[in-house]
Parts: C-alpha cells; sequence; structure tokens
C-alpha cells in the first residue's frame, strides 16, 4: 500500500532524513520509533504531501504522491505533533467545518461526526469552546478530525502525548480499532507504546533507517550475551561460527559480544573461554527485545 524509496530531506546543510525505504501493506500497524530529532515527524510530514522530499519516491496503492497528491490525501487521517484547532470554535462546530474540508457529503456530515466524537470520548466536550479544553481532551479533538472521513491510512504522529494514564489506554484501544479497517503509522520516542498497539517497528537514528523489524520476529530472537577481558572473537567463532558472533559496544577495558545461537550452548562456550585462559565477567541469556534492540542502536552511535 505504502512504498518509499531514498526518501530524503535537506534543511540546508542539516541532513534530516538520509535515504530513507520501506514498504507497509494494507492493514499493518506500524510505529516509527527514535530519539527526538531522529527525523520521524520530517518523513510523516512528508507521508502526507505536507512537505517536499529534497529526493526520493513515494507511492500510496501505486499512486504517486508528487503526481497525485489529492488523490493520496483523500486517504489519509493525520494528526500532526502539534494539531492545529481553533480555539474560539466548538468541539462540534470545529469538526463539521474538519469534515466539510474533509468532502464528505453535506447529508453524512453530522453522522460522521457523531461517530468521531463517540470514538474519541468526547461526548461530555462536544459544545465546549477548544480554548477551554486540557492538552489531553485537545489531543483528542486531533484525533477525531483525522478519521472523520473513514480514511484507509491513519497517521498519528505522538498521539499520546499529553494524556493522562487512562486517556493512554484509551488511545491504544482507539488505534487497535482503527487497524480493524484502516493502516496505522504511529510515530513516538516511547517504547511502550509501540509495543502495546504495534506489529512492527521501523526506529529511526540520525535520519536513518536502523532496523525494519516485526515484533513477533524481535521477541522469538533469543543468544547468549558475553562479557570478557580479552578479546575472544576467535574463540568464540571457532566454537559457534564467526557469522553468529556479534560485537557489541562494552563498558571500558571490556569485551562484550552477542552469540546468534541457542543459549542452551552457554556450557560449551564457557569451557572454551576456559580452555583459551580467556577471562569471562558474563554469559548470560538474552531475548532480543524491542528495548534490548533500541538501546543497542544507540549504544552504537554513542560509541561512533
Amino acid at each position: 500500500m505504502i512504498e518509499v524509496e531514498h526518501l530524503t530531506r535537506r534543511y540546508g546543510e542539516v541532513l534530516a532524513v538520509d535515504d530513507v525505504g520501506f514498504s507497509i501493506a494494507a492493514g499493518e500497524v506500524v510505529g516509527l520509533l527514535g530519539h527526538n530529532g531522529a527525523g520521524k515527524t520530517t518523513i510523516m510530514k512528508m507521508l502526507t504531501g505536507f512537505l517536499e522530499p529534497t529526493a526520493g519516491t513515494i507511492r500510496v496503492d501505486g499512486l504517486s504522491l508528487d503526481r497525485d497528491r489529492a488523490a493520496i490525501q483523500a486517504r489519509l487521517g493525520y494528526l500532526p505533533e502539534n494539531c492545529p484547532v481553533w480555539p474560539e470554535m466548538s468541539v462540534i462546530d470545529y469538526l463539521e467545518y474538519q469534515a466539510a474540508l474533509h468532502g464528505v457529503p453535506a447529508a453524512r456530515r453530522a453522522a460522521a461526526v457523531a461517530r468521531a466524537i463517540r470514538r474519541t470520548e468526547l461526548a461530555d466536550k462536544a459544545t465546549s469552546p477548544i480554548h477551554t479544553l486540557s492538552r489531553g481532551y485537545r489531543q483528542r479533538v486531533g484525533v477525531a478530525q483525522a478519521i472523520l472521513h473513514e480514511p484507509s491510512i491513519v497517521i498519528l504522529d505522538e498521539p499520546t502525548n499529553g494524556l493522562d494514564p487512562t486517556q493512554i489506554l484509551h488511545m491504544r484501544e482507539l488505534i487497535r480499532d482503527l487497524a480493524r479497517t484502516a493502516t496505522v503509522i504511529v510515530s513516538t520516542h516511547i517504547l511502550q507504546e509501540v509495543q502495546a498497539v504495534c506489529e512492527r517497528v521501523l526506529i529511526l537514528r540520525s535520519g536513518r533507517l536502523a532496523l525494519d523489524a516485526r515484533l513477533a520476529d524481535l521477541q522469538a530472537d533469543r543468544g547468549l550475551a558475553v562479557e570478557t577481558i580479552q578479546d575472544a572473537r576467535a574463540v568464540l567463532a571457532d566454537v559457534v561460527g564467526a557469522e553468529a558472533v556479534e560485537v557489541c559496544a562494552g563498558p571500558p577495558g571490556r569485551h562484550r559480544y552477542r552469540l546468534q545461537v541457542d543459549p542452551e550452548r552457554a556450557p560449551e562456550v564457557a569451557r572454551a573461554l576456559h580452555r583459551a585462559g580467556i577471562e569471562l565477567c558474563e554469559l548470560a541469556p538474552e531475548r532480543r527485545d524491542l528495548e534490548t534492540v533500541f538501546a543497542r542502536v544507540n549504544e552504537e552511535v554513542a560509541h561512533g
């Protein structure tokens, strides 16, 4: 459904997005994860047609964004990071106006607004002026305007920003509900939000795509964490094969590795290191979950 190739965006000398490519199938719920400044919002603005790429292509359902922008935008629902709202308008008036902008036929607008209000639990604030709402409620108004026209693709930039714990749980339920009929892309820097609602994650680092993986695959990926005083790469390669030895960033004066092997091979690894006279500091089973992977991706940046 969504195909991105060689996507690049520069702001003067600053390279915000650097040759990013990925594809997203219909019905997927994908998390766009990264620290602040990693390029998440810039990519979302380009996906929605609000920002021109410096280079690269974006296609949606076979349509090209540079030629078919209006047709693609009609299929999208978008919640920007700081959703613009008219503070003097009431919630219901604002949503009726947005429904008209989205091209919802006049005969269907009242029903579309009512449905969006119900899904975002805004009924008790429907007649309130937007400027009187808390940040969390304003965020809900932003989500409501994004889903008024029942888009086939919903793009949410930091959707839980400003929400209290109860509202966060409701937002997660709403995203799961949206995923029944739409492709959903969620941008966040919060690992828990990706784990709670997404089935796949794209991790951005300094404008580049550092990882594209399904969460189920990460959960199934087991191995061994090894930390030694001396360089043990050659010994480990003899035991498990060079292709199974991953060198990781470790504390000063130590060598750290991840072995992509069954953790039950730990005794075999320990015996080999002992025979070679290598001092072993740590040998432990490791599950490559999202938190571990995210930390490692950013450790690689910190260690150059």
